[in-house]
This record gives structure tokens, C-alpha cells and sequence, in this order.
């Protein structure tokens, strides 16, 4: 067969192919891609469906519990399987997308770990998607360099991270690729490329290939992860358990399944993640037609919220008990400049922050800029001095459903939290759309994540009976109207003309008002707003 993917028997590759793409989207690449899609997509279109069946049932007033048909896996004594030595220490990882410049620097930052985004900090354009692969190919070999456009040179350096891939999650398509007349799975495109291209080099160097799993709701969905890594193991005969993987629990119905998902994954499980962003936004979209549900602005719901620390506490707790690494959320503060008293006060809250999950049990945890590797680490190295804490079992914890239900704080809502929440959206989509996935606004890194809280909490905000503003007001869609283009200015003004110009803001500003006037909640801001990329 000659190496043209596009002659593959019901395979078609709607974008362009240029040399460097063609390395990685290879004959035998796509068709391992095919058969993943084939294989699995069936019990993938099936678990999303089941989505909408719960969600139903939240929104007529059913809660999630733990499960009691898995009470057995919850209380039975077993572990996942050995962690890989070259895992046992975690203690700080930096996440970002996939653009070259990204990957090296990364990989040189002093973290543990580099969370490789295909996902929630990436705009999932064809060609940001696929020259992703190209270069987490070339890391992965060693042969990865960049040179800016002023001609400095970033090169890899003796001791680089471990890069753990996070493909996108199970709700997304790549439609640029179709099966059979579907559009392929995102996540089988993203993790089989990088499966195909790396395993084997990972494999032969005393490696393996590491990932992050997203979006997961249910035990269900790890099951079906397990399934494709035996698939894939099969497939170029590497033996079962070489792949290894960390979930995000980032959304509420997986907190009830985290005993659940550990089993399922337990031969592939490199852990549990408390991915918080994500997860406030799942409890504005579970509880989204509940009159008696609202929370406060978003920058008032921390990590010491009842709910949000019993969340937390729970996963260092089952995960510990099986053997597992618990890794704390993400801090999005950037480095002020600047501003030296103000840099001093978003640092204080990342020591603050990073000091209660380390004094809890956390294993490691995430930031988003190299310049906070140093803080964290310092803070680990004080608190846990060992690899990990994993022989912290936690026994004292004990989190009942009502516990993860309590949503608490509910005030206060602010106009000028109103305000943020529309203009972080508008910002942050204005540059999705142009085909960047992590935004900095206002010395945080935002990314698909916070634009997802922001829009949501407005929309839930209209509807519900009490959200109502500090000074009496209810907030109204006719309110956010109103203020919509006033945010947009004010996006516009702090760009400047020049990253204005570049950006889709006046697109995003539309997309925005159709996001909080829909009837219904859409699912995921990224569905909608993907059809209007290349």
C-alpha cells in the first residue's frame, strides 16, 4: 500500500496535508486510527447518551450518590498496579498547549511533569492539532528546538520532564477525519497519534506512554479507556499495564465514582487529579435547573469552600487507600512584573493554596507558569520531603454525599462579578476562535475551563430565582445584554488595536449572547464554537 493515508478503504482526511503532517499522519498511523474508531466509537456515542439520561434526572430533581451497584468495589480491599519508579515523584507539573515554543520550554522548566494539552488550553484547529503530534514526536526523540522570529534559541536540556498527553475528551469529534462517513472520536485521534508514533521509542528508552483523561463522568467511561490502551498494547505488542494514566475528577458525577474509576484503570492508573475548574463548572451544569441551587462569583468560590475541600480531601483519601498518587489542582496566577506589591499578593495566595494541599495529603500539583515552579516546589520540598505521601491513608476523612452537595458560598453576586464573568468569556473566546487555547487576562492563565465557568454561571444566574446581585437587582438576560458590548469595549481597550484585529471578538461576543439566551444549557461552549474553526 503506498503511504497515502487518504487510500485507506472508508477513511477521509478533510484538510490539507502538507510534508510535515504527512510524518505523522502516516498510512499505518491512520489506519491503527480507524480501527480505534471502529472498535470503540459505538460504546462511546452510548456513554454519552447515558450523559443526558443523568442529566435529565438531575434536572428533575434526582441527586447524585455513590452508586450502590458498585459498593463491593468501594469496600473491597485491592490496589492499582505498581507505579513506575520514574513516577514516584510528582511534586510539581505545568500544563499548557502543544506549540512548540510551549513544548521545550516546558520540558525545561524544573517541573516534574508537562502535561502536553490537546485539550482545555488548546484551540483544536487542524493545523494546531496535528503539528502538536509533530512535535511531541520530536521531544519525545530528543530533537526538538525552536528559534523565535528575533532569533533567540530554545533547545532541550539534559534532564527534560516527563510529558504526560492529555488527549481531548470523550464528548468531542475530529471532524477533519472520518470514519466510515463519521467524524472520528477526538480523543481516539489524539491518543492514537501519540500512541503510534511513541510508544515504542518511549518503551525501548525505560519509559512508557503517560496520559491525562479528561471529562469523564462515569466508571463507565475509564472502562472504555481500559479497553482501548489493551487494544492498543495488542496492537504493537507491548505488554498490558505498559500504558499509564491519571484522571481528571473534574466533574461532579465521577466524585461519587473515583473508587470506581481507580478500579477500572487499575492495571493502566497513574492516579487521580482534582481538576477544579472543570469541576465548578460541572456543578453549575448538574444543578442548572435546581431553583434552590446558586453560587456566589467565581472568584469567591476557592478551594475552602466546603463542597470544593470535601471534593479534594476525598480524592487524596481513595486514592491513597489504592496505592494511588492525588494530585492537587491548578494554580493560574502569572507573575506580575510590573507591579511588585501586587505580584507579592497573587503569590501569597499560591502558597497559601499549594500549603493546604500539601498539609492535606496532595502528592504534587499543577501550575500554569514557570514561574511559579519554584514557589510550589519549595513548598512540597518543605511539607513532603519523601517522593509522595501516598502512605497517608487519610482514615480521619470521611465525606458523605451530603458533604459534596452543599454548595456554599451563594453571596455574595457582585456586578462587577457579573461583568468579569462576560468579559474573561468574550476575551477568552475572542482568541479561541482565532486559534489560541490559553489566554492570559488579567495575570491569571485562563483557559477552555474558566470560560466554561463564567458563561455558565451567567446563564444559571438569568434563570434562577436567586440570582440576584448584591444591591438588589435581578440579573436578567436583558441586563447582560446591556453589558455585552459595554465588555467587549473594554476587552478591546486593554488589547489594544493590534491583538484586537487578530482576534474573533465581535464573533465571540455573539457567540457569548447565544451561549447565555439559549433555552437549554449546551453542554460544552468548545461543540458550538469548534464548528467555526478551520
Amino acid at each position: 500500500m503506498p503511504n497515502d493515508a487518504r487510500s485507506i478503504p472508508g477513511v477521509d482526511i478533510l484538510a490539507p496535508q502538507s510534508p510535515e503532517v504527512a510524518t505523522v499522519l502516516t498510512t499505518e498511523a491512520v489506519a491503527f486510527l480507524a480501527d480505534l474508531q471502529r472498535a470503540f466509537n459505538p460504546t462511546r456515542l452510548a456513554l454519552l447518551a447515558r450523559r443526558h439520561e443523568r442529566q435529565s434526572a438531575f434536572s428533575r430533581g434526582v441527586r447524585p450518590d455513590f452508586l450502590p451497584e458498585t459498593r463491593a468495589v468501594r469496600e473491597a480491599d485491592w490496589k492499582i498496579a505498581p507505579i513506575p519508579t520514574e513516577l514516584a515523584d510528582r511534586r510539581v507539573e505545568i500544563t499548557g498547549p502543544v506549540d512548540r515554543k510551549m513544548v521545550v520550554n516546558a520540558l525545561n522548566s524544573g517541573a516534574k511533569v508537562f502535561m502536553a494539552d490537546f485539550e482545555d488550553s488548546l484551540a483544536p484547529t487542524w493545523h494546531n492539532v496535528v503539528t502538536g503530534q509533530v512535535n511531541l514526536r520530536d521531544a519525545q526523540r530528543r530533537q526538538i528546538d525552536f528559534v523565535s522570529p528575533e532569533g533567540k534559541q530554545y533547545r532541550l536540556s539534559d534532564k527534560p520532564a516527563l510529558i504526560f498527553a492529555r488527549p481531548r475528551g470523550w464528548h468531542l469529534t475530529e471532524k477533519h477525519l472520518r470514519v466510515d462517513g463519521g467524524p472520528m472520536s477526538a480523543s481516539l485521534f489524539d491518543f492514537g497519534l501519540y500512541f503510534f508514533h511513541n510508544a515504542r521509542e518511549l518503551v525501548a528508552r525505560g519509559s512508557a506512554p503517560y496520559f491525562y483523561l479528561p471529562k469523564m463522568e462515569s466508571h463507565l467511561e475509564a472502562r472504555l479507556w481500559n479497553d482501548v490502551f489493551l487494544r492498543a498494547q495488542e496492537h504493537i505488542a507491548l505488554p498490558r499495564g505498559t500504558v499509564k494514566a491519571t484522571v481528571l475528577i473534574e466533574t461532579l458525577p465521577a466524585a461519587f465514582e473515583m473508587d470506581e474509576i481507580l478500579y477500572e484503570l487499575r492495571e493502566h492508573s497513574a492516579g487521580l487529579n482534582c481538576g477544579r475548574w472543570d469541576y465548578l463548572f460541572s456543578c453549575i451544569k448538574s444543578f442548572r435547573d435546581d431553583p434552590a441551587f446558586v453560587l456566589a462569583d467565581r472568584g469567591v468560590v476557592t478551594m475552602t469552600a466546603p463542597f470544593m475541600r470535601s471534593y479534594s480531601l476525598l480524592a487524596i483519601k481513595t486514592c491513597h487507600r489504592r496505592g494511588a498518587h492525588a494530585m492537587g489542582g491548578m494554580a493560574p496566577q502569572i507573575p506580575i512584573k510590573n507591579d511588585p506589591t501586587a505580584n507579592e499578593a497573587a503569590l501569597a495566595r499560591v502558597r497559601s493554596d499549594k500549603e493546604r494541599e500539601a498539609r492535606d495529603g496532595h502528592d504534587g500539583t499543577w501550575v500554569a507558569h514557570p514561574g511559579l515552579i519554584d514557589v510550589a516546589r519549595e513548598i512540597f520540598d518543605r511539607l513532603m520531603p519523601q517522593a509522595n505521601q501516598i502512605d497517608r491513608q487519610r482514615e480521619d476523612v470521611q465525606v458523605s454525599a451530603a458533604d459534596l452537595l452543599t454548595f456554599t458560598p451563594e453571596s455574595p453576586i457582585t456586578e462587577p462579578g457579573l461583568r468579569l464573568n462576560i468579559e474573561v468569556a468574550i476575551a477568552y473566546l475572542g482568541a479561541w476562535l482565532a486559534g489560541t487555547g490559553c489566554v492570559p487576562i488579567h495575570h491569571l492563565m485562563e483557559d477552555a475551563a474558566t470560560a466554561e465557568i463564567s458563561r455558565s454561571q451567567v446563564w444559571q444566574w438569568i434563570r434562577s430565582p436567586k440570582g440576584v446581585l448584591a444591591d438588589g437587582r435581578k440579573v436578567t438576560l436583558e441586563m447582560v445584554r446591556e453589558m455585552i458590548p459595554q465588555e467587549l469595549a473594554k476587552v478591546r481597550g486593554w488589547l489594544g488595536e493590534t491583538a484586537y484585529s487578530a482576534g474573533h471578538y465581535e464573533d465571540a461576543a455573539q457567540l457569548f449572547d447565544s451561549l447565555v439566551a439559549a433555552v437549554e444549557l449546551p453542554d460544552f461552549l468548545t461543540i458550538d464554537a469548534y464548528e467555526r474553526l478551520d
